[in-house]
C-alpha cells in the first residue's frame, strides 16, 4: 500500500515508520525542517522518503493525518485535491491550549474533517493509544493477545484498508461503527492519554478489550 503521512511529528513519525518497516511505500510530509522529514525515512528504511504534503498525497492509497487541529486547513490546503482519497485521522479536535476537545456531544473532529473534505473518504483510528507504545506493539505484533484499537467511519473499503495498516502496526482492529462513533472514541483518547501522563506508570499503554464467557 502507498500511505502519505500528513504531519511527521510524534504520531505520523512513528506511524510512517512502523507502515514502512511493514512493507508499505511510504512518503513522510508535513515537519518544520525538511531535514527531519529526512531523517525520518532514512530510519524508516528504504521503502520511505521525504516529501510535500502534495506528493504524499500524490497516487497515495491511504493517508494517515497526523497534525495539530490548528494545522488542520494549512495541511489540507498543501496536500491539494484529495477526491477520492482515504483519510485516516488520528488528530484530536484539541482547542488551542490542548486542555480539552474543541468539538463534541454532537459532533467530532473526524466528522468535521470529512465536512471539509467531502470528496475524500475518512476513517477516525489510532488516536486511542499515546505515540510511547507504538514501537512496543510492532515488535510483539508476533503475539497471540494483541491489544485493541478502535477504528470508525462510513465507507466499507476505506475501512478496511485502515483495518490492514492497524493490524500492521500489531492491533487488533475493533470496528466501532459508523464515523459518528468518533463522537465517543475522541473522548476516550484523553481518558487514555489522563493514565498515560497523569498515571505512575509511564505513557507506555495500550488497552485490549475480552469477550466474557466466548
Amino acid at each position: 500500500m502507498r500511505v502519505g503521512i500528513l504531519g511527521s511529528g510524534l504520531m505520523g513519525g512513528k506511524l510512517g515508520t512502523i507502515f514502512a518497516r511493514a512493507g508499505h511505500e511510504v512518503v513522510f510530509s508535513y515537519a518544520r525542517r525538511k531535514e527531519k522529514l529526512e531523517r525520518l525515512a532514512c530510519d524508516a528504511g528504504r521503502k520511505a522518503r521525504a516529501g510535500t504534503p502534495a506528493e504524499a498525497a500524490q497516487n497515495a492509497d491511504a493517508l494517515l493525518l497526523a497534525v495539530h487541529w490548528s494545522r488542520m486547513d494549512d495541511v489540507l490546503a498543501q496536500a491539494g485535491d484529495l477526491s477520492g482519497r482515504v483519510i485516516v485521522t488520528c488528530s484530536l479536535p484539541m482547542n488551542a491550549d490542548d486542555t480539552g476537545l474543541a468539538l463534541g456531544h454532537t459532533t467530532s473532529g473526524a466528522e468535521e474533517l470529512e465536512n471539509r473534505v467531502p470528496e475524500a473518504r475518512v476513517v477516525c483510528a489510532f488516536n486511542t493509544v499515546p505515540s510511547e507504545v507504538l514501537f512496543s506493539v510492532f515488535e510483539a505484533r508476533s503475539k497471540a493477545n494483541r491489544p485493541s484499537l478502535v477504528y470508525c467511519g462510513d465507507d466499507a473499503g476505506s475501512k478496511g484498508m485502515a483495518a490492514e495498516l492497524i493490524r500492521d502496526a500489531g492491533f487488533d482492529p475493533v470496528d466501532a461503527g459508523l464515523l459518528r462513533i468518533a463522537r465517543y472514541t475522541e473522548p476516550f483518547a484523553l481518558l487514555v492519554g489522563q493514565l498515560a501522563y497523569e498515571g505512575t506508570e509511564g505513557p507506555e499503554m495500550a488497552y485490549r478489550f475480552e469477550r466474557i464467557g466466548e
